[in-house]
Protein backbone atom coordinates (compact mmCIF):
# COMPACT_ATOMS: atom_id res chain seq x y z
CA UNK A 1 0.00 0.00 0.00
CA UNK A 2 3.05 2.54 0.62
CA UNK A 3 4.48 1.75 -2.79
CA UNK A 4 0.88 2.27 -4.35
CA UNK A 5 0.58 6.21 -2.55
CA UNK A 6 4.57 7.09 -3.18
CA UNK A 7 4.08 5.90 -6.62
CA UNK A 8 0.98 8.43 -7.41
CA UNK A 9 2.61 10.98 -5.62
CA UNK A 10 5.73 11.25 -7.79
CA UNK A 11 3.66 10.71 -10.58
CA UNK A 12 1.58 13.83 -9.55
CA UNK A 13 4.57 15.70 -8.66
CA UNK A 14 5.97 14.86 -11.73
CA UNK A 15 2.97 16.28 -13.94
CA UNK A 16 1.85 19.50 -12.20
CA UNK A 17 4.57 21.82 -13.25
CA UNK A 18 4.86 21.02 -16.74
CA UNK A 19 2.43 23.39 -17.87
CA UNK A 20 4.12 26.19 -16.41
CA UNK A 21 7.55 24.49 -18.02
CA UNK A 22 6.58 22.72 -20.98
CA UNK A 23 3.26 24.88 -22.56
CA UNK A 24 3.80 28.11 -22.00
CA UNK A 25 0.71 28.68 -23.95
CA UNK A 26 2.68 27.17 -26.63
CA UNK A 27 0.00 26.96 -29.74
CA UNK A 28 -2.52 28.52 -28.80
CA UNK A 29 -1.85 31.16 -31.37
CA UNK A 30 -3.18 28.51 -33.50
CA UNK A 31 -6.83 28.54 -32.02
CA UNK A 32 -9.51 28.72 -34.37
CA UNK A 33 -7.81 27.64 -37.60
CA UNK A 34 -9.94 23.94 -37.97
CA UNK A 35 -12.96 23.43 -39.15
CA UNK A 36 -15.24 20.76 -38.03
CA UNK A 37 -14.31 20.62 -34.11
CA UNK A 38 -16.82 18.42 -32.88
CA UNK A 39 -15.00 15.67 -34.56
CA UNK A 40 -12.53 16.30 -30.84
CA UNK A 41 -15.34 16.18 -28.72
CA UNK A 42 -15.20 13.02 -26.69
CA UNK A 43 -17.76 9.98 -26.94
CA UNK A 44 -16.80 7.87 -24.62
CA UNK A 45 -18.00 8.31 -21.09
CA UNK A 46 -15.28 6.02 -19.52
CA UNK A 47 -12.61 8.15 -21.57
CA UNK A 48 -14.91 11.72 -19.89
CA UNK A 49 -14.24 10.60 -16.70
CA UNK A 50 -10.73 9.98 -16.97
CA UNK A 51 -10.19 13.86 -18.75
CA UNK A 52 -9.97 11.90 -22.28
CA UNK A 53 -6.56 10.31 -21.37
CA UNK A 54 -8.14 7.39 -23.72
CA UNK A 55 -5.67 5.97 -26.13
CA UNK A 56 -4.03 3.71 -23.89
CA UNK A 57 -7.29 2.16 -22.21
CA UNK A 58 -8.53 -1.44 -22.54
CA UNK A 59 -10.42 -2.14 -25.92
CA UNK A 60 -14.33 -1.52 -25.60
CA UNK A 61 -17.11 -0.95 -27.57
CA UNK A 62 -15.93 2.69 -27.78
CA UNK A 63 -12.72 1.97 -29.41
CA UNK A 64 -13.85 2.96 -32.73
CA UNK A 65 -13.37 6.56 -31.00
CA UNK A 66 -10.73 6.63 -28.68
CA UNK A 67 -7.93 3.91 -30.58
CA UNK A 68 -8.91 1.91 -33.18
CA UNK A 69 -5.51 -0.40 -32.19
CA UNK A 70 -7.42 -1.49 -28.75
CA UNK A 71 -10.37 -2.51 -30.69
CA UNK A 72 -8.55 -5.66 -31.54
CA UNK A 73 -9.06 -6.22 -27.79
CA UNK A 74 -12.86 -7.18 -28.43
CA UNK A 75 -13.01 -10.16 -29.22
CA UNK A 76 -16.66 -11.07 -29.15
CA UNK A 77 -19.59 -9.00 -30.57
CA UNK A 78 -20.06 -5.56 -29.13
CA UNK A 79 -22.38 -3.13 -29.49
CA UNK A 80 -22.13 0.37 -27.66
CA UNK A 81 -24.54 3.88 -27.37
CA UNK A 82 -23.63 7.03 -26.07
CA UNK A 83 -25.13 10.75 -25.49
CA UNK A 84 -23.06 13.80 -24.33
CA UNK A 85 -25.43 16.18 -22.90
CA UNK A 86 -23.30 19.32 -24.01
CA UNK A 87 -23.70 23.09 -23.26
CA UNK A 88 -26.99 25.18 -24.70
CA UNK A 89 -28.87 21.73 -25.25
CA UNK A 90 -26.56 19.96 -27.65
CA UNK A 91 -26.63 16.80 -27.73
CA UNK A 92 -24.24 14.74 -29.19
CA UNK A 93 -25.43 10.96 -30.32
CA UNK A 94 -22.76 8.22 -30.69
CA UNK A 95 -23.62 4.72 -32.03
CA UNK A 96 -21.11 1.90 -32.90
CA UNK A 97 -20.85 -2.05 -32.98
CA UNK A 98 -17.82 -4.60 -33.97
CA UNK A 99 -17.38 -7.97 -34.38
CA UNK A 100 -14.24 -10.24 -34.13
CA UNK A 101 -12.31 -12.58 -36.57
CA UNK A 102 -9.50 -14.68 -35.32
CA UNK A 103 -8.18 -14.94 -38.82
CA UNK A 104 -8.94 -11.82 -40.36
CA UNK A 105 -9.10 -9.23 -37.36
CA UNK A 106 -11.89 -6.82 -35.43
CA UNK A 107 -13.74 -4.92 -37.79
CA UNK A 108 -16.21 -2.10 -36.36
CA UNK A 109 -18.84 0.47 -37.54
CA UNK A 110 -19.84 3.89 -35.88
CA UNK A 111 -22.15 6.80 -36.76
CA UNK A 112 -22.59 10.15 -34.49
CA UNK A 113 -24.57 12.81 -34.94
CA UNK A 114 -24.80 16.67 -33.16
CA UNK A 115 -27.89 18.45 -33.27
CA UNK A 116 -27.87 22.06 -32.30
CA UNK A 117 -31.31 22.28 -31.63
CA UNK A 118 -33.56 25.34 -33.35
CA UNK A 119 -31.74 28.80 -33.35
CA UNK A 120 -33.10 32.18 -34.80
CA UNK A 121 -32.62 33.63 -37.56
CA UNK A 122 -31.39 37.55 -36.83
CA UNK A 123 -30.16 40.25 -39.15
CA UNK A 124 -28.28 43.72 -38.74
CA UNK A 125 -32.08 45.76 -38.78
CA UNK A 126 -33.78 42.51 -36.52
CA UNK A 127 -31.56 41.51 -34.01
CA UNK A 128 -34.48 39.72 -31.98
CA UNK A 129 -34.93 37.20 -34.70
CA UNK A 130 -37.14 37.21 -38.39
CA UNK A 131 -39.56 34.50 -36.79
CA UNK A 132 -37.26 31.99 -39.18
CA UNK A 133 -35.25 29.52 -37.58
CA UNK A 134 -32.08 27.76 -39.00
CA UNK A 135 -30.17 24.55 -37.54
CA UNK A 136 -26.52 23.25 -37.65
CA UNK A 137 -25.99 19.39 -37.77
CA UNK A 138 -23.19 17.23 -37.57
CA UNK A 139 -23.04 13.82 -38.85
CA UNK A 140 -20.19 11.15 -39.49
CA UNK A 141 -19.95 7.39 -40.22
CA UNK A 142 -17.04 5.85 -39.72
CA UNK A 143 -15.55 1.70 -40.10
CA UNK A 144 -12.83 0.71 -38.30
CA UNK A 145 -10.31 -1.90 -38.52
CA UNK A 146 -7.95 -3.40 -36.13
CA UNK A 147 -5.48 -6.72 -35.48
CA UNK A 148 -3.21 -7.82 -33.44
CA UNK A 149 0.13 -8.63 -35.20
CA UNK A 150 2.19 -9.89 -32.25
CA UNK A 151 0.90 -10.79 -28.53
CA UNK A 152 2.39 -7.12 -28.04
CA UNK A 153 1.75 -5.49 -30.67
CA UNK A 154 -1.47 -4.40 -32.34
CA UNK A 155 -2.91 -1.47 -34.99
CA UNK A 156 -6.06 -0.44 -35.79
CA UNK A 157 -7.38 2.30 -38.89
CA UNK A 158 -10.96 4.43 -39.15
CA UNK A 159 -11.50 6.18 -41.66
CA UNK A 160 -14.93 8.01 -41.66
CA UNK A 161 -17.47 10.30 -43.54
CA UNK A 162 -18.06 13.51 -42.47
CA UNK A 163 -20.63 15.70 -43.44
CA UNK A 164 -21.41 19.41 -42.08
CA UNK A 165 -25.30 21.36 -42.39
CA UNK A 166 -25.76 25.05 -41.42
CA UNK A 167 -28.42 26.87 -42.07
CA UNK A 168 -28.38 26.12 -46.18
CA UNK A 169 -24.85 25.39 -46.02
CA UNK A 170 -23.58 22.07 -46.80
CA UNK A 171 -19.83 20.43 -46.16
CA UNK A 172 -18.43 16.98 -46.67
CA UNK A 173 -14.99 15.53 -45.97
CA UNK A 174 -13.31 12.52 -45.42
CA UNK A 175 -11.01 11.74 -41.98
CA UNK A 176 -8.80 8.91 -40.67
CA UNK A 177 -8.04 7.89 -37.41
CA UNK A 178 -4.60 5.90 -37.14
CA UNK A 179 -3.47 4.13 -34.16
CA UNK A 180 -0.81 2.12 -32.86
CA UNK A 181 -0.72 -0.01 -28.99
CA UNK A 182 2.05 -2.03 -27.30
CA UNK A 183 1.94 -4.02 -24.71
CA UNK A 184 4.23 -4.84 -21.89
CA UNK A 185 4.21 -7.46 -18.87
CA UNK A 186 5.80 -5.02 -16.34
CA UNK A 187 2.41 -3.92 -14.30
CA UNK A 188 0.57 -3.84 -17.10
CA UNK A 189 2.40 -1.46 -18.77
CA UNK A 190 0.88 -0.23 -21.90
CA UNK A 191 2.56 2.68 -24.85
CA UNK A 192 -0.17 4.17 -27.48
CA UNK A 193 -0.32 6.41 -30.34
CA UNK A 194 -2.36 7.90 -32.61
CA UNK A 195 -2.92 10.14 -35.12
CA UNK A 196 -7.30 11.79 -34.92
CA UNK A 197 -8.70 13.26 -38.00
CA UNK A 198 -6.44 13.41 -40.43
CA UNK A 199 -7.82 14.84 -43.48
CA UNK A 200 -8.30 16.86 -46.41
CA UNK A 201 -9.96 20.42 -45.96
CA UNK A 202 -13.74 21.22 -45.61
CA UNK A 203 -15.40 23.64 -47.28
CA UNK A 204 -19.08 25.34 -46.82
CA UNK A 205 -21.11 25.21 -49.91
CA UNK A 206 -23.96 26.96 -50.60
CA UNK A 207 -25.94 30.19 -51.26
CA UNK A 208 -27.64 32.85 -50.00
CA UNK A 209 -30.08 36.07 -50.55
CA UNK A 210 -28.71 38.95 -48.52
CA UNK A 211 -31.66 41.04 -47.75
CA UNK A 212 -29.73 44.21 -47.56
CA UNK A 213 -29.45 46.84 -50.51
CA UNK A 214 -26.12 48.30 -49.26
CA UNK A 215 -24.36 45.24 -49.52
CA UNK A 216 -23.93 43.44 -52.74
CA UNK A 217 -20.81 41.46 -52.60
CA UNK A 218 -21.18 38.05 -52.69
CA UNK A 219 -20.41 35.54 -49.89
CA UNK A 220 -17.00 33.93 -49.87
CA UNK A 221 -16.83 30.70 -48.45
CA UNK A 222 -13.02 29.35 -47.21
CA UNK A 223 -12.08 26.26 -46.95
CA UNK A 224 -10.49 24.90 -43.36
CA UNK A 225 -8.61 22.10 -42.42
CA UNK A 226 -9.80 19.44 -40.12
CA UNK A 227 -9.40 19.26 -36.23
CA UNK A 228 -5.59 16.72 -36.42
CA UNK A 229 -4.93 15.88 -33.00
CA UNK A 230 -1.56 13.50 -32.61
CA UNK A 231 -1.75 11.89 -29.07
CA UNK A 232 1.36 10.29 -27.23
CA UNK A 233 -0.25 8.12 -24.24
CA UNK A 234 0.71 5.40 -21.61
CA UNK A 235 -0.75 3.62 -18.57
CA UNK A 236 0.27 1.38 -15.91
CA UNK A 237 -1.21 -0.53 -12.78
CA UNK A 238 0.49 0.17 -10.28
CA UNK A 239 -1.43 -1.38 -7.41
CA UNK A 240 -3.53 -4.65 -7.41
CA UNK A 241 -4.80 -6.53 -4.18
CA UNK A 242 -3.07 -9.52 -3.00
CA UNK A 243 -6.15 -11.45 -4.04
CA UNK A 244 -6.45 -9.36 -7.40
CA UNK A 245 -10.00 -8.00 -6.85
CA UNK A 246 -8.73 -4.95 -6.38
CA UNK A 247 -6.59 -2.45 -9.06
CA UNK A 248 -5.43 1.00 -9.80
CA UNK A 249 -4.70 1.94 -13.32
CA UNK A 250 -3.32 5.51 -14.06
CA UNK A 251 -2.89 7.43 -17.56
CA UNK A 252 -0.98 9.98 -18.61
CA UNK A 253 -1.49 11.36 -22.25
CA UNK A 254 -0.43 13.90 -24.24
CA UNK A 255 -2.29 15.63 -26.78
CA UNK A 256 -0.88 18.10 -29.93
CA UNK A 257 -3.64 19.44 -31.89
CA UNK A 258 -3.13 21.43 -35.32
CA UNK A 259 -5.60 24.35 -33.40
CA UNK A 260 -4.70 24.93 -30.09
CA UNK A 261 -2.26 24.40 -27.51
CA UNK A 262 -0.50 21.03 -26.43
CA UNK A 263 -2.62 19.58 -23.25
CA UNK A 264 -1.91 16.72 -20.92
CA UNK A 265 -4.48 14.98 -19.87
CA UNK A 266 -4.36 12.53 -15.98
CA UNK A 267 -6.15 9.81 -15.67
CA UNK A 268 -7.10 7.05 -12.42
CA UNK A 269 -9.47 4.51 -12.53
CA UNK A 270 -9.84 2.36 -9.65
CA UNK A 271 -11.33 -1.65 -10.49
CA UNK A 272 -13.20 -3.67 -7.73
CA UNK A 273 -14.10 -6.74 -9.27
CA UNK A 274 -14.81 -5.74 -12.63
CA UNK A 275 -18.11 -4.87 -11.29
CA UNK A 276 -17.71 -1.25 -10.17
CA UNK A 277 -15.16 1.11 -11.64
CA UNK A 278 -14.35 4.76 -9.89
CA UNK A 279 -12.84 7.05 -12.34
CA UNK A 280 -11.50 10.83 -11.88
CA UNK A 281 -8.97 12.66 -14.38
CA UNK A 282 -7.07 16.13 -14.74
CA UNK A 283 -6.73 18.42 -18.27
CA UNK A 284 -3.88 20.52 -17.95
CA UNK A 285 -3.90 23.57 -20.20
CA UNK A 286 -7.38 23.16 -21.49
CA UNK A 287 -8.43 26.87 -21.48
CA UNK A 288 -12.31 26.64 -19.18
CA UNK A 289 -11.35 23.23 -18.56
CA UNK A 290 -9.65 23.35 -15.63
CA UNK A 291 -11.63 21.15 -12.89
CA UNK A 292 -11.30 17.53 -12.49
CA UNK A 293 -13.69 15.33 -14.11
CA UNK A 294 -15.09 12.49 -12.55
CA UNK A 295 -17.03 9.10 -13.98
CA UNK A 296 -18.85 5.78 -12.78
CA UNK A 297 -18.86 2.58 -14.55
CA UNK A 298 -21.05 -0.20 -13.21
CA UNK A 299 -20.67 -3.78 -14.97
CA UNK A 300 -23.98 -5.79 -14.99
CA UNK A 301 -25.66 -8.49 -16.95
CA UNK A 302 -28.49 -8.82 -19.92
CA UNK A 303 -29.49 -12.65 -19.53
CA UNK A 304 -25.88 -14.29 -19.91
CA UNK A 305 -24.12 -11.17 -21.71
CA UNK A 306 -22.16 -8.41 -20.37
CA UNK A 307 -23.40 -5.11 -19.82
CA UNK A 308 -21.75 -2.04 -18.56
CA UNK A 309 -23.46 1.42 -17.56
CA UNK A 310 -20.88 4.11 -17.92
CA UNK A 311 -21.59 7.76 -16.69
CA UNK A 312 -18.94 10.94 -16.62
CA UNK A 313 -19.17 14.31 -15.33
CA UNK A 314 -16.95 17.31 -17.02
CA UNK A 315 -17.36 20.23 -15.05
CA UNK A 316 -16.32 23.68 -17.27
CA UNK A 317 -15.72 26.78 -15.11
CA UNK A 318 -17.83 29.28 -17.35
CA UNK A 319 -19.88 26.95 -18.91
CA UNK A 320 -21.71 24.42 -17.13
CA UNK A 321 -21.35 20.98 -16.51
CA UNK A 322 -21.29 18.19 -19.10
CA UNK A 323 -22.80 14.77 -18.87
CA UNK A 324 -22.50 11.94 -20.57
CA UNK A 325 -24.00 8.24 -20.25
CA UNK A 326 -23.39 5.50 -22.38
CA UNK A 327 -24.53 1.67 -22.66
CA UNK A 328 -22.02 -1.06 -24.00
CA UNK A 329 -23.38 -4.94 -24.32
CA UNK A 330 -20.81 -7.47 -25.72
CA UNK A 331 -21.63 -11.31 -26.28
CA UNK A 332 -20.49 -13.77 -23.67
CA UNK A 333 -17.56 -15.75 -25.05
CA UNK A 334 -18.59 -18.45 -24.51
CA UNK A 335 -22.15 -18.45 -25.78
CA UNK A 336 -20.94 -16.92 -29.13
CA UNK A 337 -19.09 -19.68 -29.77
CA UNK A 338 -21.41 -22.24 -28.77
CA UNK A 339 -23.87 -20.74 -31.08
Amino acid sequence: MQQKFTFLAIFFLFVLPVKAQLFPQLGSQRAGISALTFLKMDVSPRSAGLAGANICLTGDGYSTYTNPATLAEVETFSLAGANTFWIADINFAYLTASTHSKRVGTFGFSLSALNSGAMEVRTTFQPEGTGELFYANYFTAGLSYSKRLTDQFSWGITGKYVQERLAQFVAQTGVVDLGFLYETDFKDLRFAVMVQSFGVNSKLRGSVTLDTTFNKKPLSLDSYPTPTVFQLGISIVPWKSADEKQSLTTMLQLNHPNDNAENIRIGLEYNYKDLLFLRAGYKINVSDQNLPTAGVGIRTRAGRHPLMFDYALDPMRYLGIVHRVGLNFSLNPTTENNE
